[in-house]
């Protein structure tokens, strides 16, 4: 009896690894069920550091905490504003979100250094605060996203909106989108 038990519970473990295995991944850098015409046709880029590379101390919280100079490029011409959210996925506590910024005008090509573009709306960070909050890792090194949206409307969203209600926002609105990576460690 003691054997058929043992054949029975494996025979559940087994299962259970298989179903366990056969899920797909959720990944919390896909933030909304929206499916852009174009995928990742904007292109989003830094003068002060190139994609997968350190930013630099200068726009970090142990340098002057301003926001790194940002150009942007192959926009489509369907896009009604922008979105941009710059966030650190290996924060210990979850994703972090350092910079929330909308309504972004379709015909902007940078974002200078230490600037917010003129007429859009701030969210609130992480940090509690309606600006940009520069990489801050408690240890090791983290890695930060500067990713734009193209929208097909301007978002109807009050300033000092969070994460979660940008992202309802531009459900079924995302027409494109692009992404800068860099990385930065204490």
């Amino acid at each position: 009896m003691n054997k058929l038990w043992i054949f029975i519970f494996g025979g559940v473990l087994i299962l259970l690894l298989v179903f366990f295995l056969a899920q797909k991944p959720t990944s919390k850098l896909t933030i909304i069920n929206s499916t852009p015409t174009k995928t990742n046709m904007i292109k989003v880029a830094s003068a002060a550091f190139k994609n997968g590379e350190i930013i630099p101390k200068k726009y970090t919280c142990d340098g002057e905490n301003i926001n790194p100079p940002l150009t942007i490029a192959s926009i489509p011409a369907e896009a009604k504003s922008l979105a941009l959210i710059v966030d650190d996925p290996d924060a210990p506590v979850g994703n972090w979100n350092h910079w929330l910024v909308w309504n972004i005008e379709p015909a902007t090509k940078e974002i200078s250094e230490n600037s917010v573009p003129a007429n859009t709306v701030l969210g609130i960070n992480d940090f509690g605060k309606l600006e940009y909050g520069g990489p801050c890792p408690p240890s090791g090194t983290h890695r930060y996203f500067f990713r734009i949206y193209a929208l097909d409307t301007k978002l109807d969203l009050p300033q000092g909106a969070k994460r979660g209600e940008l992202e309802n926002a531009m459900k079924n609105h995302i027409v494109d989108q692009g992404e800068l990576m860099g990385k930065y460690s204490r």
